[in-house]
């Protein structure tokens, strides 16, 4: 697009209080400088502006993906993926497929598996031995926090009877102690440690194309935390950095370090916000806990059924004097926290290092990711203490049937959306991307009915914690922007704000909330250019 254009004949929804909906917008150097109908939009530009004609269709403020883990989602879709896949055989069937065009001795890696699709069991190792031919095999669970690995994969890392769990780990094992096939949490680094590592060439080109996927559904925008995999910061920094230098990164990133990353920031003084807003620092990202699907989400009170109460990846004491180091040291902490035990310590330790630094807060906001399960007590803290609410909806959806087995009545105070925002937090939406699909709509429509697309249960999952289309899109466009620090240009059409705009095939306004799944961008636009265009 030339450096001044103008769309016409639109829908335009601006989440601009003044000018709510128009039919044209004028754009001046990436930037958005007036709002209203043809005549008022043409008279801002010179006579030689470009035009676009919308045809009618519906645009948005271009959206922001709050939480992908971009290099694990972009490899993903280049590997086996087992996603949604409820018939153990044809997990098999699909993993000896792709067994089968892999040079001998080659690492199999993919996952995405989900063994409560197949009933509750934990796949074996000897079933995995069947179908990958001598290959060592390391598959990822969904949630990233529990993995199956063969028995040549547990041969190469040394992992027998004798070996003990680490710490912040656990090794699934027979009634005799022998490993069965299945490792939790940090255990998961004994295998992924002997796992070789993609060259460059694979991990750029696997990342431009997620980066074209996220186009697709109108994106232009991702906050990338760390992973529990030992170097992931690095390694997404890294690579987002060389397609920045090569003129290829169409995206703009936030990225978080890992707790690897904590004492290199003291050391040299970087603090949350430090880059531009194509690549900029959010802060410090760690784990509190695990997963509701692996059992390891910490827990207040036991699961249902006596299942203990979780695993806590961090110990208080350590969590605190990390909090408490990175608030002092100008560093948002970004924390995973899905159990309502592990949300609460969360929220205290921020507390209390809030406290500590004389009630400074760095320049970004604090954040917790995931805040699956809260009590009512906790949910007023989060806007207490200016904590965003990092969620993503389609979790709750695609987590239901688990979640009501795990968790029963407390199901209440899961996936609260509807409490948080009316409590004044701010609420910022992602995917989780690869442990679910990157695409955002899924997440739009999950907020807005509280249904599976499948099963219903008609009405909504505790329909009290529903939003609207419009509460929900704003969580990846106005609540992502403020949890960026960047709500002065960005998640709203408006005058001076950045131009960044999703013309969509449907109006979300005006579908069947049951269609909102299927929204597609025709056009994506970042800051006054086409990046995207469906063919």
């Amino acid at each position: 697009m030339h450096q001044e254009c103008v769309l016409l004949n639109g829908s335009i929804v601006t989440f601009d209080a003044a000018q709510p909906r128009v039919t044209a917008l004028a754009i001046r150097d990436g930037r958005v400088v007036a709002l209203g109908n043809a005549a008022e939009a043409r008279a801002a530009l010179g006579p030689r502006a470009a035009v676009l004609d919308l045809g009618g269709r519906t645009a948005i403020p271009a959206l922001t993906d709050a939480h992908v883990h971009l290099v694990s989602h972009a490899l993903a879709r280049t590997r086996v993926q087992l996603d949604d896949v409820r018939d153990f055989d044809e997990v098999l069937r699909r993993i000896a497929a792709y067994a089968a065009a892999l040079p001998a001795g080659a690492w199999l890696r993919g996952g995405g598996w989900d063994h409560t699709l197949w009933g509750g069991r934990w796949p074996t190792a000897a079933e995995l031995d069947a179908v990958t031919g001598g290959r060592p095999a390391l598959l990822s669970r969904k949630d990233g926090h529990s993995a199956w690995v063969n028995h040549r994969a547990l041969a190469l890392a040394g992992i027998d009877a004798t070996t003990a769990d680490p710490p912040g780990g656990a090794i699934q094992r027979d009634a005799d102690g022998t490993p069965s096939g299945i490792v939790f949490e940090m255990a998961i680094d004994l295998v992924r440690c002997h796992v070789p590592a993609p060259g460059e060439a694979e991990i750029l080109a696997a990342v431009e194309d997620a980066i074209a996927e996220a186009h697709g559904y109108g994106m232009v925008g991702m906050h990338v935390p760390t992973s529990m995999t030992p170097g992931d910061g690095a390694l997404t920094l890294g690579t987002v950095q060389r397609l920045r230098e090569r003129g290829r990164l169409a995206l703009r990133c936030l990225m978080y370090l890992g707790l690897d990353g904590l004492e290199p920031a003291l050391t040299t003084g970087l603090r949350s916000g430090f880059g531009d807003r194509w690549i900029r620092l959010g802060g410090l990202k760690f784990f509190a806990d695990g997963t509701l699907g692996s059992q390891t989400a910490e827990m207040l009170e036991p699961y249902e059924g006596g299942g203990g109460r979780g695993l806590p990846v961090i110990g208080r004491d350590q969590m605190d004097d990390v909090v408490t180091r990175a608030i002092a040291g100008g560093l948002a902490v970004s924390v995973h926290a899905i159990g309502d035990a592990a949300n609460r310590a969360v929220l205290d330790a921020i507390e209390r290092g809030t406290a500590a630094a004389g009630g400074r807060r760095p320049a970004l906001p604090h954040r917790i990711e995931h805040c699956q399960l809260l009590t009512t007590t906790d949910i007023p803290r989060f806007a207490q203490l200016g904590v965003v609410a990092s969620m993503q909806p389609i979790h709750c959806t695609q987590d239901l049937p688990v979640a009501q087995e795990l968790w029963g009545a407390r199901c209440a105070g899961a996936y609260a959306w509807r409490s948080l925002r009316d409590s004044g937090a701010v609420l910022a939406f992602g995917s989780d991307a690869p442990v679910e699909s990157l695409d955002p709509w899924l997440s739009v429509h999950a907020a807005v009915t509280r249904e599976r697309r499948d099963s219903g249960p008609a009405g909504g999952w505790y329909p009290e914690q529903r939003l609207s289309v419009a509460e929900a899109l704003e969580g990846f466009t106005a609540g992502a922007a403020i949890a960026a620090g960047a709500a002065h240009e960005q998640g709203r059409l408006s005058p001076g704000f950045l131009a960044d705009i999703a013309v969509l095939d449907a109006d979300p306004f005006a579908v069947e909330p049951a269609h909102l799944a299927g929204i597609r961008a025709d056009i994506t636009i970042l800051e006054g250019q086409v990046v995207w265009q469906r063919s």
